[in-house]
């Protein structure tokens, strides 16, 4: 009789720690509860705006590609890293600018599109690329000599391949969010870019004309950033009514001076 009800105790105190240990823990760790809600189209709205770059750019040092002959014959100009990269009255291209927070719990499917990296001149093309969990990310090697492929993750399973000229693109993807993935080639330092990953598809990166869209936001508050290789980054909260759209800027500012 004593065993029995020393047994239906532990029994009952086992039931209450699995109890307690389930409902506290964290949504995401919790089976079956991952995000599905979904944006309903006829109430989003939508982030647009500029970057630009305030003040003298910096002067960057050209290349020097001497050691590989191909990458030379490529280039027959002097080539200067892409960092800071402008258009007209200052547009600053090669800035992310992303929702860092204020989503929520929506689900978003990921592209079936492959996000395209190129080797070409000798360079990484683009020099910024952002993508999202689980989209095909592929690289390719239009060049004619052996490229290096060597991303550099924190949150994601590094990689290092070798792509020869001509051979097929190869093709990977990120199964976690991470920003600002070094991407090097361990057969010419020079070359470098930065990746992207997002659990959303609310992100642009800006061209020569500085601009950036965030479409098909659902209502809320939310927390935009806006990131650059050399200026660093800038935040803003944005809140956006039901169809609303609304306009912001970013202004980064050089301290360079000539």
């Amino acid at each position: 009789m004593f065993a029995a009800s020393r047994s239906a105790a532990f029994a009952l105190v086992l039931l209450f720690f699995l109890a307690w240990f389930g409902c506290n823990k964290k949504p995401s760790e919790q089976i079956g509860q991952e995000p599905t809600a979904v944006v309903d189209p006829t109430t989003a709205g939508s982030i647009t705006g500029t970057v630009k770059l305030e003040g003298a750019p910096p002067v960057l040092r050209p290349i020097d590609m001497s050691a590989e002959a191909a990458c030379v014959q490529a280039n027959p100009r002097p080539v200067t890293p892409p960092i800071v990269v402008l258009g007209e009255h200052g547009a600053l291209a090669g800035v992310v600018v992303y929702v860092k927070s204020g989503l929520g719990s929506y689900h978003f499917d990921s592209p079936k599109d492959p996000a395209v990296l190129d080797q070409k001149g000798c360079m990484y093309e683009p020099r910024i690329l952002a993508l999202m969990i689980n989209q095909p990310f592929e690289v390719k090697n239009t060049d004619p000599t052996t490229h290096n492929v060597h991303p550099i993750p924190h949150e994601n399973r590094p990689w290092n391949r070798s792509i020869s000229a001509g051979e097929s693109p190869y093709v990977s993807t990120f199964s976690h969010p991470e920003l600002a993935i070094p991407v090097v080639c361990n057969i010419h330092p020079w070359m470098r870019a930065y990746l992207f990953v997002f659990a959303h598809p609310y992100f642009d990166v800006t061209t020569k004309s500085g601009t950036f869209q965030l479409k098909n936001l659902p209502p809320g508050t939310y927390g935009i950033e806006a990131w650059h290789e050399r200026f660093g980054t800038q935040d803003v909260f944005v809140t956006i009514a039901p169809n609303q759209s609304k306009a912001i800027s970013f202004t980064f500012k050089s301290t360079e001076s000539h």
